[in-house]
């Protein structure tokens, strides 16, 4: 079992959410093969057991025409040949007793049988994600051109063999800011779990509508519509989402999927014209907006406030089954057997979870509301609200309007994964006997040395207390420096503080580093294009930095100046989904014109290679003025 360790951390929640999830998870569709699984173990389940080079598939596609596949790609061409079930998830656990949909508490399952709710008016699908569709789901590209495809992902339609189920789970929240700072036992007794908190439904899964499905390499997806009506676990919303958090959601998981960073994806988005009533900024200021669906795709949905709940509940048996079914299902190389499961489950988490902030951090992500029940135990980022990319570089970035106290700046979020990761800790004890339990905060202790950032604020901005291992392992490579010196980590605290005095923009320092020549650098020439570099260059310091950055470059063994810069080209992005730009396609979007969604799509695609297109938008220059007034807010 992996050790690891960590410094006590502080974090504070305030998301509250008012959009129904309903998700498609307990779908599972054999796709390969034509058929659904009814309890029964088919030839292909069989064969995906088995290493993936190991499969022989011309054997599933020898009569591909038969099955309905196109022959050039092996894609259904018909959702009537895409038939889902949702047998998984009701045979695995209990479900809500009660049938009929109003916000009430729940207890002793984790699924309620909900169906979604279509919108009255007329829907129109505004955007796809075709990799999604077709790479993820097998379905060819052109199904999505259908009416059965719109009605399925606004919630219309439900296909055949799924059952909607919404989620229960809970979350962490934070209610008085007068103890933050101080230390981590006066902040929990402040802290509550929501006890009806989120809504979700699966066809076959979640309410949120989830589905379970397995693609042609035997990998499950569960699929969920955000946006489709009310659940059990409403509270006061109303289960639906606008359209200008649906554009900011359906851009910004394929951005960073093609970021490479672990995420949700979206497969569509739809738009209809009924008025949903919201309070963007909380100030009394109701508005009208369009109603939209954004069908989501994960290997799990799973939170950690779906444990949280149960373990808060007293419900300790539906929790050992659920943690039980989370490993069999999705960490297949624990021993599900072993005493020691549980453990080996959390140390899993924990490294995952630190690596995902780093990953975060390297791009300047700030997800917006690190809430528990917005952390995946899969560690992929869930739930896009309030997020947000930095421009000018600033470890107190607070991408969401509502965060007063900034609880959620960039630069504590990774103290905020280690605060709620103890969460999943606690959530977890009453699986473990007591040895298991002191082990679980040793792992816990170590958190700090897989993320690793270890910096005092001063040096760096970057303000938590964490070590090295992801955080500037991910920054050395951000420079293009191979192997190992005693002052890398002073190298990139020192460049940090130079784009922090300066205000220079985050994405393109690092991008135009990645591009500017040696040789300009060692002439102190900085050309006009590199508009970043010239920023932080107004700092005194700056040539000096520049100086010891080539002298280590200069120990990189084999290396050439084009191969550094086609390497550091390759991480750092040179297009990131912006605000402004976001904020752009969504008032063009309000006029029904969709056509920088589509360019943002296209453009977000390929974030490291330079487009003219891109280019002509502006996407890689200065941010116009009027993005510094930009305000995002939780509601969606």
């Amino acid at each position: 079992m992996k050790r690891m360790k960590v410094k006590r951390t502080i974090v504070a929640n305030i998301f509250k959410p008012n959009v129904m999830k309903i998700m498609i998870m307990g779908l599972i569709w054999e796709s390969t093969v034509g058929i659904f699984s009814r309890g029964e173990r088919t030839e292909f389940e069989a064969s995906s057991d088995l290493e993936c080079g190991s499969v022989d598939w011309s054997h599933y596609f020898a009569n591909a025409d038969n099955l309905g596949y196109s022959q050039i790609n092996h894609k259904r061409i018909s959702l009537e040949l895409w038939k889902l079930t949702s047998q998984k998830l009701i045979e695995s656990f209990p479900l809500d007793p009660i049938k009929e949909n109003y916000v009430r508490q729940v207890r002793d399952c984790i699924f309620s049988a909900v169906q979604p709710e279509p919108f009255k008016s007329a829907v129109k699908l505004v955007a796809v994600s075709k990799e999604v569709v077709e790479d993820l789901l097998d379905l060819d590209v052109s199904v999505t051109e259908t009416k059965e495809f719109i009605q399925f992902v606004s919630g219309a339609q439900i296909l055949p063999g799924s059952v909607p189920l919404a989620h229960r789970y809970g979350g962490h929240q934070l209610t008085d800011l007068s103890s933050f700072g101080k230390s981590h036992e006066a902040l929990a007794k402040k802290l509550y779990i929501a006890g009806k908190y989120k809504e979700v439904a699966n066809f076959g899964g979640y309410r949120s509508q989830e589905l379970w499905w397995s693609g042609r390499h035997g990998t499950r997806w569960e699929l969920q519509l955000k946006g489709s009506g009310k659940t059990p676990y409403s509270r006061d919303g109303d289960g639906r989402a606008v359209l200008r958090s649906s554009i900011r959601e359906f851009l910004c998981s394929e951005a960073l999927n093609y970021l490479g960073i672990p995420t949700s994806r979206a497969a569509s988005l739809v738009v209809s014209n009924d008025n949903v009533k919201r309070d963007q900024f909380y100030n009394g200021s109701v508005k009208n907006e369009k109603g939209a669906v954004v069908l989501r795709v994960a290997k799990s949905w799973f939170r950690f406030g779906s444990l949280e709940i149960l373990a808060h509940s007293g419900e300790t048996e539906l929790l050992r089954t659920l943690v039980d079914f989370i490993i069999k299902q999705y960490f297949p190389f624990i021993n599900a057997t072993n005493s020691n499961r549980y453990l080996d489950f959390f140390s899993q988490v924990v490294t995952d979870t630190s690596y995902l902030i780093a990953h975060w951090m390297s791009v300047g992500f700030a997800h917006g509301v690190c809430n528990t029940d917005n952390f995946s135990v899969l560690s992929v980022t869930l739930d896009y609200g309030p997020f947000g990319f930095m421009d000018f570089y600033d470890p107190n970035f607070v991408p969401n309007t509502s965060d007063d106290e900034g609880r959620y700046k960039i630069g504590n979020q990774a103290n905020v994964g280690r605060y709620n990761l103890d969460k999943l800790r606690k959530a977890l004890t009453p699986l473990l006997d007591s040895n298991q339990q002191l082990s679980a905060e040793q792992i816990l202790q170590d958190y700090p040395d897989l993320y690793h950032i270890k910096i005092n604020h001063i040096a760096v901005g970057f303000e938590s207390h964490v070590g090295q291992t992801g955080f500037m392992e991910l920054f050395k490579a951000k420079l293009g420096l191979f192997g190992r010196d005693k002052n890398d980590d002073y190298l990139i605290k020192y460049l940090l503080k130079l784009m922090e005095d300066t205000r220079a923009d985050f994405t393109m320092t690092f991008r135009q580093l990645s591009e500017i020549t040696q040789q300009q650098l060692e002439a102190h020439s900085i050309p006009e294009e590199y508009w970043a570099l010239q920023d932080i260059a107004r700092h005194t310091k700056f040539f000096p930095w520049v100086n010891l950055y080539l002298s280590r470059l200069n120990k990189n063994i084999v290396d050439s100046d084009e191969a550094r810069r086609t390497r550091m080209q390759s991480i750092n992005p040179r297009y990131i989904l912006r605000n402004w730009m976001a904020e752009s396609a969504i008032k063009k979007a309000e006029g029904n014109d969709f056509s920088e969604v589509h360019l943002l799509q296209k453009i977000l695609c390929y974030p490291f290679n330079k487009q003219t297109e891109a280019e002509e938008a502006g996407y890689s220059s200065h941010p116009p003025p009027w993005a510094r007034e930009l305000r995002v807010s939780c509601s969606s």
